[in-house]
């Protein structure tokens, strides 16, 4: 009986032995994993090179890649710093980088329902929400009062045209937001929704263009945070 028994205890022994053996492996597979989609959501030095200059602000390099680029966004003092692709719909681009290749962490994208050139009144561009502050991760910080104050300027790059980026509320909304998340908004409704929700705001300049840049918000069901910029500028280099 007590050779059955030790018998039994090394076949547990082993069999933990071997869970644990596993569990160690798929943690560090997925610690691997994090790794990988977090970097392959930063810019690369290859692709940084082909950043649009104010003096020359063309896309031809990117948009020999990939005919989809259509600009470049800058929003100054944060990770936020990359090329802008739009999409034949608003899903190509969640699971595709700028150069067209597979990449869980996508592009920074415009609607599919605006304009290319963005030349609406309304511009709305997507990006996911990485832990590390790649790709639209930032985004969320603007909800506190500091981080707004100190963080107000940016550039956005079309082909042949540079617009200043002035930075003017954060609005903490859902998914669902139909306000937000229509690009045909009427302006001026689009004004006093983000004047009324806005949990971050300062007055933008009167009859301007605005973008907004939309991700998660993980702290919340179907959560997700909008930060608003008027464009201004735009004279055709």
């Amino acid at each position: 009986m007590s050779a059955l028994a030790d018998t039994g205890d090394r076949l547990v022994g082993l069999a933990a032995g071997c869970l644990f053996s596993v569990l160690l492996v798929f943690s560090g597979y997925c610690l691997w994993d994090s790794a990988t989609v977090a970097y392959g959501a930063l810019v690369t030095p290859q692709l940084r090179k082909a950043k649009p200059e104010p003096d020359s602000p063309t896309l031809a390099e990117l948009q020999a890649q990939n005919p989809d680029v259509c600009g470049w966004l800058t929003l100054d003092g944060t990770h936020i710093d990359y090329p802008v692709v739009q999409g034949a719909d608003d899903l190509e681009y969640v699971n595709k980088a700028a150069d067209g290749s597979f990449a869980l962490s996508g592009a920074v994208f415009l609607s599919a329902a605006n304009r290319a050139d963005f030349s609406d009144a309304y511009n709305l561009l997507y990006g996911h929400h990485m832990e590390n502050g790649a790709m639209f991760g930032d985004l969320t910080q603007f909800s506190d009062s500091e981080y707004f104050g100190d963080h107000t300027t940016g550039t956005l790059y079309a082909e042949g045209t540079s617009y200043e980026l002035q930075v003017f509320a954060c609005v903490l909304t859902d998914a669902y937001d139909p306000v937000v998340y229509t690009p045909s908004t009427d302006p001026a409704a689009l004004a006093g929704y983000i004047r009324a929700h806005a949990v971050q705001y300062r007055d933008p300049p009167e009859n301007c263009r605005v973008a907004a840049f939309s991700t998660c918000d993980d702290s919340r069901t179907n959560g997700r945070v909008a930060v608003f910029a008027a464009l201004k500028g735009g004279d055709t280099e």
